[in-house]
């Protein structure tokens, strides 16, 4: 991508967000998505020594790179590795590997000892957030452990009902926050989480917030439009029944405490969840299995094992469209909805569906081909 191209590959310090420098990036791919870190790959030329000199205060683990498209910031990270390549012709480049700002919390342990006694979910994600930045929470007193805080924001949301849970961590079982927060959102009647990145419409100050959805996250009060004929270039409906099944079983902790006996997971019969309407209606039992080494309550993993097999009943469904990316499509699309209509050989009465963004790849323009964006789909 050259610097021509309407995005802007700007770079930061991580924990200031003071802009560094905008470098030209070449050959970018990047997604996002909602519940897991996306990525960032691209590669910066280094045509002479007045670039190299630029391009040497990128340092891995505390710079972050925005991806800005027109005015909007289409995504945000941090840079992990960078590799620095000389071709046979002695041309020089710096390849870089980035991924979105949740991916701090998956480097990070807590190493504090935490209890959450009937907390509502959220606030449990949003406090484990505030104490990973601070190594406190908000209503505490104390100095705040310096080095943390990579400016994530957060909001007030409650889950809708209220989902209480009563969780405890302990210090030196050295806990990865994005795990604790993944196990958390995992659980039936669980959430979502997502960290968006867009300018502040008043200061134009780059934002960094921890979005929060129970059960889902949605965003925009009105659908997205997108047909094909017209602006879905492509699609396709994978039905994938080696995801799938119709029984789960959750099993926990290994219990260690008397050598007399074998060591064996936690799990219980009453632990088993079962799709009695897929069976029903004459699907065989396949069953689903997983396993939670920190989990040692039998609520929890009869929680987990509903969660699973509700979104791994029968056949797993993740539609995929390609759709080219023009000023009608916002920058904020995780959480969307898509009315998709279709109308081609295969729905000769034509399809009118409307879908979740729950992904999104996107594609900068090169070389005649139009700026384009996969997004990943699930039913509204």
């Amino acid at each position: 991508m050259s610097i021509t191209t309407p995005y802007r590959a700007i770079f930061c310090d991580l924990l200031s967000d003071r802009t560094i420098d905008i470098l030209p990036l070449r050959d970018v791919t990047v997604d996002d998505y909602i519940g897991k870190a996306g990525s960032l790959s691209g590669t910066i030329p280094v045509p002479d020594t007045a670039m190299a000199a630029r391009v040497r205060r990128i340092e891995e683990g505390r710079t972050s790179v925005y991806l800005q498209r027109g005015n909007d910031l289409w995504w945000g990270g941090i840079v992990w590795t960078a590799t620095l390549q000389s071709d046979d012709q002695g041309v020089l480049s710096l390849g870089i590997q980035a991924a979105t700002f949740e991916s701090y919390a998956g480097r990070r342990r807590i190493r504090d000892d935490l209890n959450f006694q009937n907390t509502d979910q959220l606030v449990v994600a949003r406090k484990l957030w505030e104490h990973l930045q601070t190594g406190k929470f908000d209503d505490e007193t104390g100095t705040t452990v310096p080095g943390g805080n990579i400016g994530v924001s957060y909001g007030y949301e409650t889950s809708d009902p209220p989902q209480p849970r009563s969780v405890a961590y302990r210090d030196g079982d050295e806990t990865v926050y994005l795990e604790a927060l993944d196990a958390l959102a995992a659980q039936e009647n669980g959430f979502e989480h997502h960290i968006g990145v867009y300018r502040d419409p008043v200061s134009g100050a780059r934002v960094r917030r921890l979005r929060l959805g129970s059960p889902k996250i949605g965003i925009g009060s009105t659908d997205l439009v997108m047909d094909r004929p017209g602006s879905v270039l492509s699609y396709s409906f994978p039905r994938d029944a080696t995801r799938g099944g119709t029984t789960a079983r959750a099993r926990g902790a290994t219990d260690n405490t008397s050598q007399a006996v074998e060591s064996r997971p936690l799990y219980a019969d009453a632990d088993i969840a079962v799709g009695r309407t897929l069976i029903a209606a004459g699907y065989p039992r396949i069953d689903l299995t997983s396993d939670h080494n920190d989990v040692a309550s039998t609520t929890v993993l009869k929680s987990l094992a509903n969660a699973e097999l509700a979104e791994g009943a029968g056949a797993v469904v993740i539609p995929e469209i390609s759709v080219r990316l023009d000023d009608l499509v916002p920058p904020a699309l995780l959480g969307r909805t898509v009315r998709l209509r279709v109308t081609d050989e295969w729905w000769t009465e034509g399809l009118d569906a409307r879908y979740r963004i729950i992904g999104v790849k996107v594609s900068p323009a090169q070389r005649g081909r139009p700026d384009t964006a996969e997004l990943y789909l699930e039913e509204a």
